[in-house]
């Protein structure tokens, strides 16, 4: 019974420590600058972005995966 109570504390204290790595961590002020650059945005160049899908579609003749939609020839 002791040997389950001391399995049980150890699994617990180990847990935790894995769960203390998960941690969030803020976000230093120096650190904001680099965060709002903007080829750390998502999509740096929303219009490029946009002219780039469309030519992926057109070459690629497939619908799907963006939100263009049509035929393949390029004219949509």
């Amino acid at each position: 019974m002791k040997t389950l109570l001391v399995k049980s504390l150890l699994l617990l204290a180990a847990i935790l420590l894995l769960l203390s790595g998960c941690a969030v961590q803020r976000v230093q002020p120096w650190e904001r600058d680099i965060l709002a650059q903007k080829k750390m945005q998502l999509v740096p160049d929303p219009t490029q972005n946009s002219f780039d899908e469309h030519i992926c579609f057109s070459k690629e003749a497939s619908s799907g995966g963006s939100s263009a939609g049509g035929g393949g020839c390029g004219c949509n």
